[in-house]
């Protein structure tokens, strides 16, 4: 992500949104990442007590559309808005958190595509996803 980027300056995305009601948390930023971790409880769950594959990629696109937000020129006339995402699920979780790690394939000038990878607090790779933002123009 740009050098310098504070993760305080993202506590705009938890007012009242998806992150702020599954938990969340963006933990760590470096040249070419980012890093969130969420719990994995009955917010997250599916009916048989496992991490919902919908979780999972909820937690995908918010690290990817923030890490796209983060790399925008001029945010204040700039949006990053999901355009596909795909997502293949490895491995269930049942308690605990999972965290997820995402890297740019590409980043363009209307298009960022992102590699995320969730995995569980052992280090094991939950999912996989790739997910397209468009940057569009406010």
């Amino acid at each position: 992500m740009k050098a310098g980027f504070e993760l305080a300056n993202l506590q705009f995305i938890h007012n009242d949104s998806i992150v702020k009601h599954l938990g969340i948390e963006f933990t760590e930023a470096g040249e070419g990442y980012l890093i969130a971790r969420m719990p994995v409880d009955a917010r997250t769950h599916q009916p048989f007590g496992i991490l919902h594959g919908g979780a999972s990629v909820v937690l995908a696109e918010s690290l990817g559309s923030v890490a796209s937000y983060m790399m925008l020129p001029d945010p204040t006339k700039q949006q990053a808005v999901g355009l596909e995402i795909n997502a293949n699920h490895i491995r269930s979780v049942r308690e605990g958190w999972v965290y997820g790690r995402v890297t740019p394939i590409h980043i363009g000038r209307t298009t960022h595509v992102w590699d995320i990878r969730i995995t569980d607090e052992q280090g094991r790779l939950v999912c996989i996803s790739r997910l397209t933002i468009a940057i569009i123009t406010t």
